[in-house]
């Protein structure tokens, strides 16, 4: 079903939806493509997601993956490399803003994922890069993951052993989290 599917959802994200040391049939993308089949979904998930991509990467490749896609849903899961590398607020927002505004001038919903940093951080520095998040999904209207993982980021054991990326048992919470923001723009693709 999911060949012959006209409609799509673009994934840009980093290692969190590329599925860093994960089985690639295992990652929350291609469980994604699978809940979407089994519930009768007729959408193809495309993953245009790098390990270790950032807002400025997503922009520069979101322009081209619109033109080769044409997705009518995507899902931006990004900016933790952005916080982690001390990037300044300002350019994760705007990058953020321009790629949420590239999306709808081509007619795609969009799907944004919450990212919280670690605490070590600083409060302040935290607190401003999770509410970047909140501000755009309002501003724009988009759908909003609160915090992509939640549920995952302070579970030993929903994590490798580096302590950043998620493991296999971790992938079906990711959809979880996901799946709830994503499902009311499903509505009018459903089979049947």
């Amino acid at each position: 079903m999911a060949a012959d599917a006209e409609r799509s959802i673009l994934v840009l994200g980093d290692s969190l939806s590329a599925g860093y040391g994960v089985p690639l049939e295992q990652g929350w993308v291609a469980l994604l493509q699978d809940r979407l089949d089994a519930e009768g979904y007729e959408y193809r998930v495309v993953n245009a997601s790098i390990t270790g991509d950032t807002t400025s990467g997503g922009l520069r490749r979101l322009p081209r993956a619109l033109d080769t896609h044409r997705p009518d849903i995507v899902i931006i899961e990004l900016g933790g490399n952005d916080g982690l590398r001390g990037t300044p607020l300002q350019v994760t927002r705007e990058n953020l803003r321009r790629m949420i505004e590239l999306c709808r001038e081509r007619g795609a919903q969009v799907v944004l994922a919450g990212i919280q940093l670690p605490p070590n951080y600083g409060a302040r520095y935290t607190e401003a890069f999770a509410r970047i998040y909140r501000e755009l999904a309002g501003e724009y209207g988009a759908e909003l993951i609160p915090f992509f993982m939640e549920g995952v980021a302070l579970d030993p054991q929903m994590m490798q052993a580096d302590g950043i990326h998620p493991n296999a048992a971790a992938q079906r919470r990711l959809l979880d989290n996901a799946w709830a923001a994503l499902e009311p723009l499903l509505q009018n693709g459903r089979s049947g």
